[in-house]
């Protein structure tokens, strides 16, 4: 049986030593592939065997950074916080963004994503404990093999998109099956055409989602009149299109799957256990039917937002559900709620997104406009986590075990390469394995980073300012690829001054990072530039500067002692 991407892990065997059973690095969510080593035991430990570099946590340069962060954490608090209160000068130019909140206290529920999620919650609430009754009660009394599974996920979702979409519900349905239609086609399995099909599937169902956007889910009434009386009906979510770039990825990525199948299959093969079997093995060839499709682009804890799991990833997980044990439910299920109550106090004590969409930062020096930046970010991590996790959760309910999204912390965060790892991880692991390795991937590696990027960039919004972002994210890896390659640890790892070039390194990657960000999620390109300008033409913008530099050298040496961390308990999480 794989190892679960469990929140906590569960209670250590009586054989590990006391370091292994609590420790900082549970803070962070474990995943597939990241596992937890059995430690040697005491005596080998205390022998001082262990080629793992002794924990830096004591020393006086760990101590150092330790008051950094005690001075400098709580001024990245307040100054928000100060940037917020009615007393500010700027605070009447964003005041009509914010609404009614908890205990008195005025919210910043602004952001439409957020927004929408938060106030649908008790709908969605109700509907996932709908289907997990309907889907537990089933199990019960008829103890369905998969394939009655999958009808019955299929019959649900059919109805669900229904309740959710109205008569859309109609649009969706087509698209399915014209794809559906379109990757089954046999003249797909000869010549060169099976080379470059993924790349036109690809290409054809980013078509879609541009059709999609510019015709608004398109509208009866402009096929016929008479059919206007169907768009009155639109259901609780009438944007359908909005939230179907998600499908849009299951439907490549069950057309990819059944072609890659043809190569490779395997009669009487065992079922796969293990993720990364289970993703690359394929199935049967007839399990690629028009039920099981339905099935795994509807399914309904993840149809909205996610995360992403792969056509042969799903099917093999009904044909042998993965044992999530109790504990590892509820203890996920602690983390999301305690996700809920940070965001929650996030928005109602900084109103950084109401300031950023007003533009309410005048008189506003270089360290505090950096800080509405920084917690906007922060905020758009937040705001993503909590739908992820809260649909991933009711999977895991449900017996499905789909990848986890975020991984680290947004502020946690180093390196580039590792960023993206650990961001939108399902969404990570779906374009590496049909765009970033079937273009070269590592052997071709600023051509795919290019084209993944571009993807990534058009696939989030068909827009000038995110198609920037890929590009400046593609620009912005190229020098942590040079460094890898050039300034290896074998080559100077013994130096004494290795981690602390290292160091600097990190804070340039994470001051890239951060723009690169600002451009295409935050501020836009013309906010980024009022933004630069305050930091590079200003004597206060350059000593900000040069003090934020500082701040974050001192944080990616503790970024760094984490891992290390991390590595002595037998754990990599490749990020």
């Amino acid at each position: 049986m794989s190892e679960l991407p469990l929140p906590v892990p569960s209670t250590p065997s009586p054989t590990l030593t006391y370091r292994d059973k609590l420790n900082i690095t549970d803070f962070t969510i474990n995943i597939p592939g990241s596992k937890v080593r059995q430690r040697e035991d005491a005596s080998t430990s205390s022998s001082g065997t262990s080629d793992k570099p002794r924990p830096r946590w004591d020393t006086l340069e760990f101590r150092l950074y330790g008051v950094v962060f005690l001075v400098v954490v709580p001024m990245m608090i307040w100054v928000p916080i100060r940037l917020s209160l009615p007393s500010h000068p700027n605070y009447y130019n964003f005041e009509y963004r914010l609404s009614e909140g908890w205990f008195g206290h005025k919210v910043d529920n602004s952001d439409a994503q957020y927004r929408t999620f938060r106030s649908n919650l008790t709908a969605l609430l109700s509907l996932s404990s709908v289907y997990l009754a309907t889907s537990s009660m089933f199990s019960r009394l008829v103890k369905p093999t998969p394939k009655q599974r999958l009808k019955l996920i299929a019959a649900f979702s059919t109805a669900m998109i229904v309740l959710l979409h109205g008569f859309s519900s109609l649009k969706i349905l087509v698209i399915l099956f014209l794809n559906y239609r379109l990757s089954k086609i046999r003249i797909l399995n000869e010549g060169f055409l099976k080379k470059v099909w993924p790349g036109i599937l690809i290409v054809l169902n980013m078509g879609v989602l541009f059709l999609n956007d510019r015709h608004q889910g398109y509208r009866f009434g402009e096929l016929h009149a008479a059919l206007g009386t169907f768009d009155k009906w639109e259901g609780m979510l009438p944007r359908w299109h909005i939230s179907f770039n998600i499908t849009m990825m299951r439907m490549v990525s069950f057309g990819i799957d059944y072609l890659w199948s043809n190569q490779n299959d395997i009669p009487n093969q065992e079922v796969p256990t293990d993720y990364r079997k289970r993703v690359t093995t394929s199935l049967p060839s007839e399990d690629y039917n028009f039920i099981n499709y339905l099935a795994y682009c509807l399914y309904p804890p993840l149809y909205i937002a996610g995360p992403i799991m792969t056509f042969n990833d799903f099917v093999w997980q009904t044909r042998n559900p993965t044992n999530i044990p109790v504990k590892a439910k509820i203890s996920y299920g602690v983390r999301w709620a305690f996700s809920i109550l940070t965001m929650e106090s996030v928005l109602h004590t900084m109103y950084m997104v109401a300031i950023k969409d007003s533009k309410a930062w005048l008189g506003d020096s270089p360290a505090e406009m950096s800080m509405i930046g920084f917690w906007n970010l922060v905020i758009v991590w937040l705001k993503l986590l909590i739908p992820w996790r809260f649909f991933r959760l009711w999977a895991l309910l449900d017996g499905m075990d789909p990848p986890e999204n975020m991984i680290r912390c947004v502020a946690n965060n180093y390196s580039t390469l590792g960023f993206w790892r650990s961001w939108h991880r399902s969404y990570n692991l779906w374009v590496v394995r049909y765009i970033y390795i079937p273009v070269g991937g590592s052997k071709n590696a600023v051509l795919a980073t290019g084209l993944v990027f571009t993807f990534v960039a058009l696939w989030h919004d068909l827009s000038f300012k995110l198609l920037a972002w890929g590009w400046l994210v593609s620009l912005f890896i190229l020098p942590e690829l040079v460094a890898r390659k050039v300034f290896t640890e074998k080559s100077y790892g013994n130096n004494w001054w290795y981690r602390h070039v290292c160091a600097i390194g990190g804070v340039i990657n994470v001051l890239l990072m951060m723009s690169a960000n600002l451009v295409g999620f935050v501020l836009g390109l013309d906010g980024m530039k009022v933004l630069l300008n305050e930091l590079t033409t200003t004597v206060s913008g350059w000593t900000f500067m040069i003090f934020a530099s500082c701040c974050l050298f001192v944080a990616v040496h503790v970024m760094f002692e984490y891992r290390e961390e991390e590595k002595r308990r037998g754990i990599d999480r490749r990020c």
